[in-house]
C-alpha cells in the first residue's frame, strides 16, 4: 500500500515537472513570436516605426517581466533610435530608460555580462553622439571599457566588436 502511495507520488511530481517545462516552451516560443512580430515592422528610415516597435517591447516585457530577451531587444531598438536621432524628442526619456533595464539586466540570473556590458558601451556612444564636444571626454573611457569588457568576457560577441571598430573608427574621424 505505501509502496503505491509513494509511485503516485512520483509519478505526480514527474507530470507537474512535465507540465512545467511545456508551459515554459510554450511561454518561450509565444515571447519569441511576439519580439518577431514587433522587430519585423521596423524600418529604420521612419523613426516612427521604431518607436511603435519598442512600445510593443516595452508591452511584451510586462508580461515576460522575468525574461532578459524582451529587455535585450527594448534597450537595443531604444539605442538604434537614439544613435539615428540623438536630438530627437523622445531621446532623452529613451536613454533614461534604457540605462534602466540595462542596470536591470545586470542583475539577473542567467544574463549575458558580454552583452549587458555592449549595450551599456553603445549607451555611452550614443551620449557622445548627442554632445561630440561636451561629452566625447566624458565617455570615451567609458565607451572603450565597456566593450573591451564584453570582448574579455565573450571574445566572440561580434557586436560588441562591430560598435568597437565603429566607435574607434568615429573617434579617427572626428580627430581630423
Amino acid at each position: 500500500m505505501t509502496f503505491q502511495i509513494f509511485k503516485l507520488r512520483v509519478l505526480a511530481i514527474a507530470l507537474c515537472m512535465m507540465a512545467t517545462v511545456s508551459i515554459n516552451a510554450q511561454e518561450t516560443a509565444q515571447m519569441q513570436a511576439l519580439i518577431g512580430q514587433s522587430l519585423s515592422k521596423v524600418n529604420p528610415f521612419k523613426p516612427e516605426t521604431m518607436l511603435n516597435s519598442i512600445a510593443e517591447l516595452k508591452r511584451i516585457d510586462a508580461m515576460f517581466p522575468d525574461s532578459i530577451q524582451p529587455k535585450y531587444q527594448m534597450a537595443l531598438q531604444s539605442l538604434n533610435f537614439s544613435v539615428m536621432n540623438p536630438h530627437a524628442e523622445h531621446t532623452e526619456n529613451l536613454l533614461t530608460d534604457t540605462e534602466q533595464t540595462i542596470n536591470k539586466m545586470e542583475l539577473m540570473e542567467g544574463a549575458d555580462l558580454s552583452d549587458v556590458c555592449t549595450l551599456r558601451g553603445f549607451l555611452y556612444m550614443v551620449r557622445i553622439v548627442q554632445d561630440p564636444a561636451q561629452n566625447g571626454q566624458r565617455y570615451y573611457m567609458d565607451v572603450m571599457q565597456n566593450y573591451e569588457k564584453a570582448l574579455r568576457i565573450n571574445p566572440d560577441n561580434q557586436f560588441a566588436k562591430q560598435l568597437q571598430q565603429k566607435f574607434v573608427e568615429g573617434m579617427k574621424q572626428a580627430g581630423k
